[in-house]
């Protein structure tokens, strides 16, 4: 069978893995592939290399052609705004790095802690705020996989574990069935999320393998979408995730609120209307991580909150995502409302 080298294993070039491998990696194929120039864009592409362009096909064929300011564009592609630096944004703006407890174990909350399962994505979004993160000291192969079991096992207050990466999904269904089967073995974790945006960009890593495995074991198994805007969705999402809802999984969604992609009250209350028409429930709408390489995407805590005031004018209730900061050292995330 044939295969693609990733960082952390083999992906077979099936299914979604082949979709995976002609992923565009040039912010000079993307262009092309949406019929611009990089006259385009006055104030100019990043050339720095650090955190490279990765674009699965399936999203770029969502994109409006000839359009500089096309929201799934815009997510994706390295402006030179990018190289700024500013001294509100730093390279690690959660201060995981405090809480990086073990290899590949981040333990920030009481009650549940996160296993960065695969430290590689399907798409690096420009935002991204692990886009520093230190991936090769927190690598989870299988001969690392022991202790942070033992990590968990050890605490009984942990009732819930958090798979989170890079993109927990980027396992093959094989390896990621044994992870979830080895955790189901620890008997004060009662509860499993899965926080992925692969399947947003690439809908068939739905798999029936994927709905077997979140449903085999007896935790409760919730699988995070990260979609945000509402052109990302399409009819193939709503056929798989209604099968994983039927079977049992419950299914959330988080929204980063950008600059230029969805800071707009009619664009968050269709993205929430969408979300439900393929069987997810807005979870979060969080402020962005102030992360160093996506200031431009900034909207400001004021403008944030109005558009959520103007979210719960128009949607019911449980169509209104949280708005949330995430800030570091804090036990929990924050209401935008106590900004």
């Amino acid at each position: 069978m044939a295969i693609v080298a990733q960082t952390e294993k083999l992906i077979p070039l099936v299914g979604w893995g082949r979709v995976l491998a002609g992923a565009l990696r040039s912010a000079d194929e993307l262009l092309q592939a949406v019929e611009l120039t990089v006259a385009d864009f006055p104030e100019g592409l990043s050339i720095a290399q650090q955190f490279p362009v990765l674009v699965p096909q399936p999203f770029v064929e969502l994109m409006r052609k000839g359009d500089p300011c096309d929201p799934l564009l815009l997510q994706v592609l390295p402006l030179a705004a990018e190289e700024q630096m500013h001294p509100d944004f730093s390279i690690d703006p959660l201060g995981e790095q405090d809480t990086n407890v073990a290899t590949g174990v981040i333990h920030k909350y009481h009650g549940r802690v996160l296993l960065l399962a695969a430290s590689g994505c399907a798409v690096n979004c420009r935002y991204c705020f692990r886009r520093h993160f230190p991936y090769s000291d927190n690598r989870l192969g299988r001969t690392q996989w022991q202790a942070a079991l033992d990590y968990i096992a050890q605490d009984a207050s942990i009732s819930e574990v958090i798979l989170s990466g890079g993109d927990p999904l980027m396992l093959q269904d094989e390896r990621l069935a044994e992870l979830v089967t080895a955790i189901a073995q620890i008997p004060h974790v009662q509860r499993l999320r899965v926080h992925s945006r692969l399947p947003v960009v690439i809908a068939e890593r739905l798999t029936e393998q994927l709905t077997d495995i979140l449903t085999r074991t007896r935790l409760r198994s919730t699988l995070v979408l990260h979609v945000n805007h509402p052109r990302e969705l399409t009819p193939m999402h709503a056929e798989r995730l209604g099968k994983l809802r039927q079977a049992g999984v419950t299914l959330l969604n988080q929204t980063v609120l950008l600059k230029g992609v969805n800071d707009s009250a009619q664009v968050l209350i269709e993205l929430s209307e969408t979300l439900f028409d393929h069987h997810l429930l807005p979870y979060y709408l969080h402020v962005l991580d102030r992360v160093q390489g996506a200031q431009h995407f900034d909207v400001s805590s004021t403008e944030a909150y109005a558009l959520y005031q103007q979210m719960l004018a128009q949607l019911p209730g449980y169509l209104v995502p949280k708005l949330v900061r995430e800030e570091a050292g804090q036990p929990h995330k924050t209401p935008l409302h106590a900004f």
